[in-house]
């Protein structure tokens, strides 16, 4: 009888051990990415999972012939002798000597936009979006998410050496954490529920047993919003901290996990960072502005007349990026004491004047990617901040037996993974970030 031991074969070697394997005959796995027919021979790319590597198919290098099915797209084993030579820079280089080429499979069609250039050129958004399985093939398009794989494994690397613990909150929940009208309703076998706007109220249930958590992962907002920073489905970087002494605590663990993220990604995703040309932020400490110091500021010094006094628009958040930047040296800027009325029920309100909350929003080059603050730990006064809000505090018992029985001091923030990741490259759409988008008007592929 046949058993499956968990051991994993190598049958391929990775571009990266090409050098350990000099002279020798390995094997590779992947697309054929582009075929450049010389006289006498030909170069043959093959995209793997990370890398475009260069092979070579000449007639003297063995018996194999060339096969005329081959196809750019085409799924292929390759077989071949590494050979190494120098640039011109005197780096080494390395290509394989193809001695066989294993089909594995071949496109039923030609692909309807070529993928085989360092970017997509000229295609609009929307077709982009259209035919993302084909479209993420561009090295550039595939680059984007492994850039977004580092901050978000950034994220969990630093958390996890800081005593957290990763959580799984439930997407379908009996309420909407930020309250208000945004969130999508389920018929839940004849009970209305809804999806997820945050896992807010249940890492605070957990801060209860763990005392620090986070969590990654997708949160829904039903909003009528068609704009270029804004999703219905997004990831939201999650952690709530317990036994804390501020909301600086939070704000202090922000900073240390961008810090971790921006480093890691400028030492194990530099050929993504090089390829996208991303600008990564040098960061030794972020400048704290209170709200209402911030709109003064933005009333005197850029001549600016705020429409909206709970809140900033993007415009005031553009100014505000642009003046961290040239005044304080920061890319970012933390934002604190957010107007009451415009914080979510439960954010604690500044004991010394209630009118403003223990709260902030992180800017990052004018544009907002955080929210977060400290939260209402004591049950009598979150109860009675519900009621002022118009809450019934009935309906959310589970979330209030947390406060009932011993809540100690705590706060936490959230991220938008995407958000982040459309600024830091420097892109105008989050769409352009996001793998799969869902908005008002996509649902597909």
């Amino acid at each position: 009888m046949d058993k499956i031991t968990g051991e994993i074969i190598k049958d391929t070697v990775s571009f990266a051990d090409f050098k350990d394997h000099d002279g020798q005959i390995v094997c590779i796995k992947g697309y054929i990415h582009r075929i450049r027919e010389m006289t006498g021979f030909a170069f043959v790319i093959i995209r793997t999972a990370k890398d475009t590597i260069q092979c070579v198919y000449a007639p003297e290098f063995s018996d194999y012939r060339w096969d005329e099915k081959l196809c750019e797209e085409a799924c292929v084993k390759v077989t071949g002798k590494v050979v190494s030579s120098k640039d011109a820079k005197g780096n080494d280089r390395y290509e394989l000597q193809i001695h066989g080429i294993d089909i594995l499979s071949l496109p039923a069609t030609n692909l309807p936009i070529v993928v085989n250039k360092k970017q997509l050129d000229n295609i609009q958004l929307s077709t982009i979006l259209d035919l993302r399985p084909i479209a993420l093939r561009n090295p550039k398009e595939r680059a984007i998410f492994k850039i977004q794989e580092g901050i978000a494994r950034g994220f969990r690397e630093y958390l996890a050496q800081n005593g957290f613990t990763e959580i799984r909150s439930p997407k379908i929940n009996f309420a909407g954490a930020e309250g208000g009208t945004n969130v999508f309703k389920l018929d839940y076998f004849g009970k209305e529920v809804f999806l997820a706007q945050s896992p807010q109220l249940y890492k605070q249930a957990l801060v209860g047993v763990y005392q620090r958590v986070f969590e990654v992962a997708p949160v829904f907002r039903a909003e009528h919003h068609d704009t270029s920073r804004h999703l219905n489905e997004y990831t939201s970087m999650d952690l709530e901290m317990g036994f804390i002494n501020s909301f600086e605590d939070i704000m202090n663990m922000e900073t240390g996990v961008l810090k971790y993220i921006m480093n890691l990604l400028k030492t194990e995703y530099k050929e993504e960072v090089e390829l996208l040309h991303a600008d990564i932020p040098e960061i030794t400490e972020i400048p704290v502005m209170k709200f209402m110091d911030a709109k003064e500021l933005l009333m005197k010094k850029f001549k600016y007349n705020p429409t909206d006094m709970k809140d900033f628009d993007p415009k005031e958040e553009e100014l505000l990026g642009k003046y961290a930047k040239k005044e304080l040296g920061s890319d970012f800027i933390f934002i604190t004491h957010y107007p009451s009325k415009k914080r979510p029920f439960y954010t604690m309100d500044d004991p010394n004047d209630p009118e403003y909350t223990l709260s902030f929003d992180l800017l990052f080059r004018g544009l907002e990617i955080t929210s977060g603050g400290q939260r209402v730990h004591d049950y009598n006064e979150q109860v009675a901040k519900m009621e002022k809000c118009g809450m019934n505090p009935e309906l959310f018992e589970t979330y209030l037996m947390f406060h009932k029985y011993g809540a100690p001091p705590h706060g936490g923030l959230g991220i938008g993974l995407e958000r982040l990741t459309m600024h830091l490259l420097g892109f105008s759409n989050v769409r352009e970030a996001t793998m799969f988008p869902r908005d008002i008007n996509r649902v597909t592929p």
